[in-house]
């Protein structure tokens, strides 16, 4: 992977360590990771067209359309940062996103080079994802069983964390991903990493699979 480009679409259920793997990736390739959460919040402070159109959406709670996002994405593309590559993180999350990001790579000349989906057990995901509490103080993330909070922080237990809203969430990202990750095998674009371990073997397993 020293020699092409990277242009990569990273998955994973939450608590799955994609956000630590996708800031892992964007170092060592100097490409960014860009989410919709991020493009979206740019957008909005840029003030641009497509900003205020989703903003237009957000403050009413609504979901942002597929072609509002689609375009956001084309936008963030053109950026210098990411002429040599890039990885989406947690995009597309259907078919149809897939489709219309299929599209635009097609017509940029930048289609994907690989899928990654980060496989980790349910059980885990929830132990990962329920004992961890954050210092009200400092807004720092500490794990009950992982990453032991010093004495004197000051934990709460934040309400996405509960076992009933995480299982929620990972029920909902099963159903999501059911017909997005058979569409980018049937493309050979999608490459599945065992998730379980320390970050470090995780992050070999992903640069095994990037070598392919």
């Amino acid at each position: 992977m020293t020699e092409r480009a990277l242009q990569l679409v990273l998955l994973g259920p939450p608590a799955s360590g994609k956000g630590t793997q996708g800031e892992l990736l964007a170092s060592r390739f100097g490409i960014p990771k860009i989410s919709t959460g991020d493009m979206l919040r740019a957008a909005r402070a840029a003030g641009t067209a497509l900003g205020r159109e989703a903003d237009g959406y957000m403050s009413t709670g609504r979901l942002v359309p597929d072609s509002v996002v689609i375009g956001l994405v084309a936008e963030r593309l053109t950026e210098a940062d990411a002429e040599r590559g890039f990885i989406l993180d947690g995009f597309p999350r259907t078919v149809p996103q897939a489709e219309a990001l299929e599209s635009l790579l097609e017509r940029r000349g930048t289609p994907l080079t690989h899928v990654l989906q980060i496989d980790v057990p349910h059980d885990l995901l929830v132990e990962r994802a329920t004992l961890r509490r954050t210092d009200k103080r400092t807004g720092q993330i500490y794990h009950l069983k992982y990453s032991l909070p010093p004495p004197d922080a000051e934990l709460e237990h934040r309400a996405d964390d509960r076992e009933e809203t995480v299982r929620r969430r990972l029920d909902e990202y099963d159903a999501m991903t059911a017909a997005l990750l058979p569409f980018y095998g049937q493309r050979g674009l999608l490459r599945r990493v065992d998730g379980v371990g320390k970050p470090e073997e995780v992050t070999a397993r992903i640069s095994n699979e990037l070598e392919q």
